[in-house]
């Protein structure tokens, strides 16, 4: 007998097909409100939209995560903490939907990139990155109960600060993903519309010199010159990197000096660093930590660290198997899966242990570029994928006392 919880494959893409118009509004909505994740007021704003858009689909407001330190803490104003949305009954463990909402784009970006849609594209700032991911998770879940009459169990979790590391969003990840089932990762796909079943480890480090400061023309000899010393450890931390580009080290931004005619007494680096397996991770940031004390002769400090394990694909292989039959009864062709380099939140719940697969969102690209866009003829099918692999999985679910 079929599962009254998992719906008609046909009827339910048809559901969600007919409201495409929908959720191209809602798409607009969510990115005209700009989030950039190092402004709190913005962020606050866009908690909102996301907020209302989520109680009219689901039917329930959600839990508004607390905020981080803030103003009491000496720390400015407070981040704001995520949504989160538990569905269905509470004595299962939750399928964890995970996304969140805040941007790499800088305030007013939206004035000279505002919501377009051109052909099949929808463009705009955090379009594919990702917010159209949101808008076809929160329709998913709600055709599901239209079409079913009832909710799967679910944990929907969106935090405010993922592009920055997810220093308050981490933690309730890494929470919700140990309490779950399964976590399925709203994220962008891969080329083509692919599933991504891995994803590099993720290491970022802050390198700082400190030297003396002197005058460049009268005293430069008395001078320690901060710059310098850090270009020699800049130089050397290119051959930490692998030569087939599986293990990247790459400095980004850097700093040093305070005018033109003094030498430099201090200088800074920030360094991003990608590892394709927790071995070479774990490697990695021992070598480069001797490399800057072997290199520097002045006294120096580094900060940072490992901030995401890999996603590797043992972790993805029992969901792939999953959406391989959520694609078959839904009569979609299947997209294929892919390693990435990128991290996501979906690296922390895999370093859990629980089954993670990634990419479920938007069919699009250029995620961070100018270019970023989203195929919205392609907004509920990936939708329909979502659903029916959260179906799925709560039917497999054993039910308390049967």
């Amino acid at each position: 007998m079929p599962d009254p919880t998992v719906p008609d494959p046909k009827v339910y893409l048809e559901e969600l097909t007919s409201r495409g118009p929908e959720m191209l509004d809602d798409l607009e909505s969510l990115v005209s409100a700009e989030s950039p994740s190092s402004d709190p007021a913005a962020l606050r704003s866009c908690r909102d939209v996301l907020e209302e858009m989520g109680t009219r689909l689901l039917g329930r407001r959600p839990t508004v995560l607390p905020d981080s330190g803030g103003p009491d803490t000496g720390d400015g104003p407070a981040t704001p903490g995520g949504l989160l949305w538990r569905l269905g009954p509470a004595d299962r463990r939750p399928v964890l939907l995970v996304g969140h909402f805040d941007t790499v784009w800088p305030l007013g970006t939206l004035r000279r990139r505002p919501f377009t849609v051109q052909d099949s594209r929808a463009l705009g700032p955090g379009v594919f990155d990702m917010k159209a991911g949101l808008v076809q998770g929160l329709h998913a879940l709600a055709r599901l109960r239209a079409t079913t009459g009832a909710d799967p169990a679910v944990a929907f979790l969106v935090t405010s600060d993922e592009e920055v590391g997810s220093p308050l969003g981490g933690p309730v990840v890494t929470e919700w993903a140990r309490a779950s089932r399964t976590a399925l990762v709203l994220e962008g796909a891969a080329g083509d519309g692919a599933l991504k079943h891995a994803r590099k480890g993720w290491s970022f480090y802050d390198i700082s010199v400190r030297g003396r400061a002197a005058h460049a023309g009268l005293d430069p000899l008395e001078g320690r010159n901060a710059l310098v010393d850090l270009a020699r450890v800049v130089v050397d931390l290119e051959r930490l990197g692998s030569a087939d580009g599986e293990t990247t080290v790459t400095p980004t931004t850097a700093s040093a000096g305070t005018t033109q005619n003094t030498v430099p007494e201090h200088a800074r680096v920030m360094v991003d660093v990608r590892s394709p397996d927790s071995a070479a991770q774990e490697q990695l940031d021992a070598a480069l930590r001797r490399l800057v004390a072997d290199t520097a002769r002045l006294p120096f400090e580094i900060g940072g660290g490992i901030n995401r394990p890999p996603l590797e694909q043992a972790h993805a292989r029992e969901p792939l198997r999953l959406a391989r039959t959520a694609c078959a009864r839904l009569g979609l062709p299947w997209p294929g899966s892919a390693r990435v380099g990128g991290v996501s939140d979906g690296n922390l719940c895999a370093a859990t242990g629980t089954p993670t697969l990634d990419g479920l969102g938007a069919v699009g690209g250029g995620a961070h570029a100018e270019h970023e866009w989203a195929d919205v003829t392609r907004l509920p099918e990936r939708a329909a994928l979502v659903g029916m692999m959260t179906a799925l999985l709560d039917a497999e679910a054993p039910h308390p006392g049967v």
